[in-house]
């Protein structure tokens, strides 16, 4: 009785793992036409360089060789920054920040070519890589290549470094932070940043403070009534210069100089000439307010008029009609 029993259990044992095995497999033998399926769109034709057909696969190629490139560039660029700040390599900043921005482009253009060659483009073939750049700045790309082509004349003319203080033709005064691939970043005394397009930088006219020397010359108009002393105006002056810390000491070719620039309509117009500090040429905004608000309490001080213009005005009487 007992093996009747064992052969039913058994038989249902098999069944039970017949339908364990048949989605088993046929979820593997899915997975697997799925993988062949997605292996053969990976090497599809796509569209074709030259003679070249290119692939999905052969995009990702070059995207992860073009992405180690810039891992690689951003390592290295890295490297020599640490070593000129342990003094192994002695080289000016404005120099290290071209020298790193123009690694930086090498590596990165040399990581796309190999990944572009990995793929089969022929670059030995230079009318093929000619018309391709042709086509490129054809279809809008020529503001980009004109902002890199700029940023390459500021880096190697260094006309303009990270740290100068310039001002553009639009009034925009700031700091140089960055001279990247297609703008370079301008931080103003209110902290706001600028992005300018490098070829405004080379096409347009820019005022650079500080392109030989930190040191900068402010010139601040005021004006005194005619009944004034001039001599006392000028040591007053000359004494509000002399008290203020944003004045440069020392040399005496930079000494401070108050200038009679003009007999106006109601005033004797001057002007203290001073040359800043380092510190101060980078804060005009702040500098020019504390040098005038000093002269002003000095005139006032010293009992000295600020004239204003005045206008008398004539009423005339009414003439009656007839």
């Amino acid at each position: 009785m007992g093996k009747p029993c064992r052969k039913k259990g058994s038989g249902m044992l098999a069944v039970a793992g017949g339908l364990t095995t048949e989605p088993a497999v046929a979820v593997r033998q899915g997975v697997t036409d799925l993988w062949h399926e997605v292996r053969s769109w990976f090497h599809e034709s796509l569209f074709e360089i030259g003679k070249t057909e290119v692939t999905a696969a052969g995009i990702l190629r070059v995207v992860v060789i073009w992405l180690l490139a810039w891992w690689l560039a951003k390592f290295t660029v890295q490297a020599l920054n640490r070593m000129a700040a342990k003094r192994q390599v002695v080289i000016s900043p404005p120099s290290l920040y071209a020298l790193s921005r123009v690694i930086h482009y090498t590596i990165v253009v040399v990581g796309l070519i190999i990944g572009l060659s990995s793929i089969g483009i022929d670059f030995s073939n230079f009318a093929l890589l000619a018309s391709a750049l042709g086509v490129g700045i054809g279809l809008g790309l020529q503001s980009i290549v004109n902002n890199f082509v700029s940023g390459l004349f500021i880096l190697f003319e260094k006309s303009l470094k990270v740290g100068d203080l310039i001002e553009l033709a639009s009034g925009v005064v700031g700091e140089v932070r960055e001279i990247n691939f297609r703008n370079t970043r301008i931080t103003t005394a209110d902290n706001i940043d600028v992005l300018v397009p490098n070829s405004e930088f080379v096409n347009g006219r820019v005022t650079n403070w500080t392109l030989d020397d930190s040191v900068s010359r402010i010139r601040l108009p005021f004006g005194v009534a005619y009944s004034a002393d001039k001599e006392e105006v000028r040591r007053v002056a000359l004494a509000v210069a002399a008290g203020l810390p944003h004045t440069l000491k020392g040399a005496a070719e930079q000494a401070p100089q108050v200038w009679l620039k003009g007999l106006g309509e109601s005033s004797l117009d001057f002007e203290l000439v001073v040359w800043l500090t380092p510190a101060a040429g980078r804060q005009l905004a702040v500098v020019r307010s504390d040098y005038l608000w000093a002269i002003h309490d000095a005139l006032v001080a010293h009992g000295i008029e600020i004239p204003f213009p005045r206008r008398d005005v004539r009423l005339l009487p009414k003439q009656r009609e007839g």
